[in-house]
């Protein structure tokens, strides 16, 4: 084993070896198939999609979709409310992030746009907060008495965005930044299990092969080559995952799906 002078020095890291694609909001048949599909081998996304539906589908008024990127979670949301997506300038430099109808925005205090909601969504966006306690507080101050949020953070997650990724919460650790901002009545529910997570990290490691990044085209297609060998134990992988997150239990998950309320 290496000593630890000669192994790498991960804070001057500044990108990825390989990430996934952005998630999109799907416009054509073709790409609601295409997304459901990934949202079925994509356990983070699939999840989050499963928890986020339970949870907007009565939503009513207007909605704040802070941290929105290309907006895949929209179509969950009644026709009737008045949506808002906002996000930071620098989301399409970090994140690869844009749409025509958001609203960008620098520096902690959101748009104006964003105030007097009666339910805040984010989505898998507050371990790229630097300051999170703040970004809470001013959910708290641009929601109405009453007024809903909704977020979901992710736990057994890979480092992603480099090198924008901070943070990872526990459901204490929630408690106490929406307690702290003013917010009542949290919940905080796991998204999977042991086994989930476990089938997570194994289909993590054919990934790279299956879907080759930063690489020759010669060299993407031998990789290709050697991953195909594990297709079947990535789908076998896939549905044992699926199916156990229909089952709670455990320390160790996917991530976590957050209701608060303003009092």
């Amino acid at each position: 084993m290496p000593s630890l002078l000669e192994r790498n020095n991960l804070a001057e890291r500044g990108q990825e070896k390989w990430k996934p694609p952005p998630l999109e909001s799907p416009r054509t048949l073709v790409q609601r198939v295409a997304a459901g599909a990934r949202r079925y081998f994509d356990l983070q996304a699939g999840s989050v999609w499963n928890d986020v539906s339970e949870l907007v589908t009565d939503a009513r008024g207007k909605v704040v979709d802070v941290g929105c990127g290309a907006q895949p979670y929209r179509s969950l949301l009644p026709p009737s409310i008045e949506y808002v997506g906002i996000d930071i300038a620098e989301a399409g430099a970090r994140f690869g992030y844009e749409a025509p109808d958001t609203i960008y925005f620098s520096g902690p205090v959101w748009p104006k746009e964003a105030e007097h909601a009666d339910l805040v969504l984010c989505t898998e966006a507050l371990e790229h907060v630097p300051a999170p306690a703040e970004f809470l507080k001013e959910a708290y101050r641009c929601l109405k008495p009453r007024g809903r949020l909704v977020v979901t953070v992710p736990f057994a997650a890979r480092w992603h965005f480099v090198p924008f990724d901070y943070w990872r919460f526990t459901p204490s650790g929630l408690k106490r930044l929406l307690e702290g901002a003013g917010f009542r009545n949290v919940h905080v529910w796991a998204r999977g299990n042991a086994l989930t997570v476990a089938c997570y990290k194994g289909m993590a490691l054919f990934l790279p092969f299956l879907f080759p990044q930063d690489t020759t085209p010669a060299a993407a297609w031998l990789r290709r080559l050697a991953g195909a060998g594990f297709t079947p134990l990535f789908g076998a992988l896939a549905v044992v995952a699926n199916a156990s997150l229909r089952v709670e239990g455990g320390d160790d998950c996917l991530g976590y799906t957050v209701l608060a309320e303003r009092p």
